[in-house]
């Protein structure tokens, strides 16, 4: 009897042993799946949390025409601007533009008949175009960014007139040098790296390419 119990003893606790190791191995796969489950679950959620977008690294190529009151019809032109990120939806773009347009002025004197003698002039505004983007406010899609602008700088012109004429060669005295333009645009990504965009503004409105690096 007394080697009967003693068996059953030992087989009690071996039973405990290993019911103790199967636990505590249960334990330890349990934790470890609590933490895959959180990595995991953290991961998914940093994924989801979309950072702002960035628009700046942007090289901006357009046509198009300008409207000027002193010219009298419409003049086409080349822009080209290349945007940096300084703030959040926030963008400054050192800018150039260039347009030339054919004129005339009627002329005459003593020695010189009265008639119109044409110049062409060319103007070259030189500049920062500063913009805000819309698109968190507006919730817009990721394939497009809309965005208000405006540019300031300084115009150079130079003329050149038909030969034969010796009258005055200054035009357009009331114009300034200083160069004021407001924007509304937007633009549709093609892909990561390139994009269509649409600037409609006071003064010259262009549409043209965007190449993001």
């Amino acid at each position: 009897m007394a080697a009967i119990y003693s068996w059953l003893k030992n087989l009690i606790n071996s039973r405990e042993i290993i019911l103790k190791n199967k636990t505590k191995k249960m334990k330890t796969i349990t934790l470890a799946s609590i933490a895959f489950i959180m990595i995991l679950g953290t991961t998914i959620s940093a994924q989801e949390i979309v950072s702002p977008e960035k628009y700046g690294n942007t090289l901006n190529l357009g046509l198009g025409v300008g409207y000027y009151g002193y010219v009298g019809h419409s003049v086409p032109a080349i822009h080209a601007d290349y945007e940096f990120t300084v703030a959040r939806n926030f963008t400054l773009a050192p800018f150039i533009t260039v347009y030339s347009y054919q004129n005339y002025y009627y002329w005459g004197d003593p020695q010189n008949p009265y008639k119109n003698y044409s110049y062409r002039q060319t103007v070259i505004p030189i500049g920062v175009k500063g913009s805000y983007y819309f698109d968190e406010l507006l919730n817009a899609s990721p394939k497009w960014d809309f965005y208000l602008a405006g540019s300031l700088g300084f115009a150079i012109r130079n003329t050149v007139w038909e030969s034969g004429y010796y009258g005055q060669t200054i035009i357009n005295q009331g114009t300034s040098a200083l160069y004021l333009d407001l924007h509304i645009g937007t633009e549709y990504h093609l892909n990561k790296k390139m994009g269509l965009f649409l600037d409609l503004s006071t003064g010259i409105s262009t549409a043209g390419l965007a190449i993001h690096y």
